[in-house]
């Protein structure tokens, strides 16, 4: 779908959250569209940033892979 969205399995460290904003941000940016969103849309495209993020944590810990904090 969006080839800058870079694979978060198989690293050689445990993946930051940092790695998780940046790949959500890539994502919600393709699907909606927008690069930036407008202020109209902001609220809307930050939330689906969170959830987007949330979500690829959760199944990173899923697949027992270690998520760090930086």
């Amino acid at each position: 779908m969006c080839r800058s969205i870079k694979p978060l399995r198989n690293m050689d460290h445990p993946v930051t959250e940092q790695e998780i904003q940046e790949a959500a941000l890539q994502y919600v940016r393709k699907v909606s569209g927008y690069r930036k969103p407008s202020k109209a849309n902001e609220e809307t495209f930050n939330k689906a940033l969170s959830e987007v993020a949330e979500a690829t944590r959760k199944m990173l810990e899923s697949l027992n892979l270690k998520v760090g904090q930086s």
